[in-house]
Parts: C-alpha cells; structure tokens; sequence
C-alpha cells in the first residue's frame, strides 16, 4: 500500500507524452501545444482607433473648444487614408487604421460638429490617446503561445487573428475502458432482484469528454477469470490507456488484478491508504497505461480526479497535470479516526468549502452537485470550522 503522494509520484514518474501531431486549429480545443506559436504578424498589424471618434494631431488642441476642420475619414478595411496634418481632423471609427500624421483620437463624445468645422471639448489631449499601437497586442516574431499550453476557446481566437491555421499538439491518448460485474445491468434492461443499473462507464465517459478525449471504447466482462483476462488482452493491444471499472478488490469474484498478472502487466502499486478509492492499482505493460479502479462509483470518480485525470493530462503535455489546490476555511468541523487520508466531496461557496452530505463510496449523488474535493491527510482528522483545508478544484 502506498500514500496518495507516493502514488502521485508513481504515476508521474511513469507517465510520457505521446508523440505530437500536426491538426487544423479548428479542432484543438482542449490539446496541448507540443511546440511553441510565432506570431507571423504583428497584431494589430497597423495603428489602430480604440474609439468612434476623431483622429487628430494632439498638440492643436490648446484649449477646451479648439476647432479643426473636418478632412474625410478611417473606416474599419479602409486602405486609402487621408494624411492628419496640423488643424485638420478625420473621422474615425473602433477598428480602423489611424492615418498617418494623426497622433490622437478623440471620443466623439467629446466633441460637436459645425460648419465642416469640429470642435474639441476634451483638454489636454495625450499623445497616443485612443490609439492602438501596431504590434500592441504581440511583436511579429513573438512567441505568442509556449509550448504546453492548454488550448482554450481565447487561444484558438488569439491564434486565428495572427493567421495561424494548424497547430502541433501532443496526441490525445485512445482509452480502452473494461466494465466488470454479473449485477450490472445495460440501460433499458428490466430491472431484476440482486441487479443494479451500470453507471461507471457513462460517468468516465463523461469525465473523459470533459477533458477532450472522445477515443473511448467500452467493454463489459463477467466475473471470470478467462473472460476478464480475453477483454482486457483485447484493450491493452489496441489502446494507449486501459481503464477497468471493479473487479479489484479482494472478493473472490474479483479478476482484475490476477488477469493483469497472467498478461504480464506490471504493478507499479496496488492500494492507496486512502478514503474511498483505496482498492486502486497502476500497472503498465509496455508503454501502456492501466488503471484498475474501484466499483464503487464515488471511489472510482475521486480515483479518475487525483489519478486518472492528471496521468492523461501529462500524457497531452500539460505541465501543471494536478487538479487546482487552493486553501480555503472550512464551513463545518469535520472529524474522523482510522489510518487513511480522506477525501470529500465539496462544494466551494462565498469564499467557504462545504463537506457535502453522502460520503459513502457507493453514494454518487453528491458528486453530482460537487465542485470541489477535499483532501485531508491523517494529520488534519480534527478539522474545527473555520480551519483551512486543502481544497482541489474540479474541471468545469
């Protein structure tokens, strides 16, 4: 049995990214850049207005009321521009080029038309006033993104307004996911005594797509020895990662674990001293991964978060794999004996973290309303209200 830092440790330590591929920008939301983006361009490429208004020389403004005349316009794709020369004013819209000679743009807010003739009412005016620089936003030549960044909606915008089609990101790994258990019933079967409804998948599944892997395909397995070796001999031949929902603990119904060993798998740890989720064991054969988890549905999601999840994580190019921890006070006092950390399901609330009613592994329910783990060592089993905890953030 080892600790939930030794286990992380493990993990990490035996964890590589897969090789980087070359995909439209289009589709990498949710990837992770295997190489650094240049920017090809300055952005914006030109001097830009950042308002409705006028663009003028600064310095002619002496005084609220000063009047310029009026001498064409910049509108947003406009090429042909007047030159701003001194007394003279062009209108100008958000988005457009600022003409050459201008130094300045002025908020039609403040000012008034008459006459072909604009009055000022703003003073002083400062150079540079309303005037995006060109290169403003990123250099032509900058890095604009590092490699290992996630690629989020605001990265593949920012990337799209530099002219950047295609990035090289690190594959997403393929998932096999082995499903084990006589009770469990599909959906739309009737409902027998002694059976219950299989829900894992589709939970890690879902926690899967969450994290932009959709390659997941999904066996099921009887409790027997040969049929559980044959499913999971099938996954770890076609899949980077091979996930199997039950069959791990110490029933005599229970094949994971020796079906692992009879297909040469090794066990990198078996048990974590922890709670729920501590018949958990990580083995690899090759260069793949697996991850026997618990039945339990509670154990097996808190085992997907703080194993799991930051195994994939690094095996896209994340550098910071680990859900996010943050300290936050304690709403109620928690107390609890034995030898194991624990981790709760939480709600993070007004600046508080809130242990959650149903801690029980097999008790789903309060995950479905949880944002948040906690995570208490054996040395924090006395937690009064008010006390900081370590709190992990979930993905939302």
């Amino acid at each position: 049995m080892v600790t939930v830092n030794e286990a992380r440790e493990r993990i990490i330590a035996n964890t590589e990214t897969l090789p980087s591929v070359q995909i439209p920008l289009g589709q990498a939301v949710g990837s992770y850049l295997a190489a650094d983006v240049v920017s090809p361009i300055a952005l914006p490429p030109f001097r830009q207005s950042s308002m409705d208004g006028y663009a003028i020389v600064h310095s002619d403004v002496t005084e609220a009321g000063t009047s310029l005349h009026l001498a064409g316009e910049s509108k947003a794709g406009q090429a042909d521009l007047p030159v701003v020369s001194a007394g003279m004013a062009v209108r100008i819209f958000t988005g457009a080029p600022v003409p050459d000679g201008a130094t300045a743009v002025v908020m039609q807010e403040n000012t008034s038309l008459a006459d072909g003739s604009v009055q000022i009412h703003e003073f002083p005016v400062t150079e540079g006033k309303n005037v995006r620089r060109a290169g403003q936003q990123i250099a032509q030549g900058a890095v604009a993104l590092r490699a290992g960044t996630l690629l989020s909606p605001g990265a593949v915008g920012f990337l799209k307004g530099m002219n950047v089609n295609e990035v090289s990101v690190h594959a997403k790994p393929r998932i096999g996911l082995l499903v084990t258990g006589d009770e469990l019933l599909k959906a739309g079967e009737a409902l027998e005594p002694g059976k219950i409804y299989e829900s894992n998948s589709a939970m890690l599944q879902a926690a899967l797509a969450q994290a932009g892997i959709t390659e997941v395909s999904i066996s099921y397995a009887s409790d027997d020895f040969d049929a559980t070796v044959a499913a999971l001999g099938a996954l770890l031949e076609a899949y980077d990662v091979v996930l199997a929902s039950g069959g791990i603990s110490v029933g005599d119904y229970d094949f994971v674990g020796k079906a692992l060993e009879a297909l040469g798998a090794e066990t990198i740890f078996y048990k974590v001293r922890q709670k729920p989720g501590k018949p958990l064991l990580f083995g690899k054969k090759g260069e793949k991964l697996i991850f026997a988890l618990p039945g339990n549905p509670a154990s097996s999601l808190v085992c997907y978060y703080e194993y799991v999840l930051p195994a994939l994580k690094r095996i896209m190019g994340s550098k910071e794999p680990f859900l996010r921890s943050v300290k936050l006070p304690l709403r109620h006092a928690y107390r609890f004996d034995g030898e194991r950390d624990e981790f709760l399901k939480a709600r993070v609330e007004a600046g508080e973290v809130v242990s959650l009613d149903g801690q029980e592994s097999f008790v789903i329910g309060s995950f479905a309303v949880a944002n948040a783990i906690i995570y208490l060592p054996v040395v924090q089993n006395r937690v009064e209200a008010g006390e900081l905890v370590e709190v992990h953030l979930l993905p939302l």
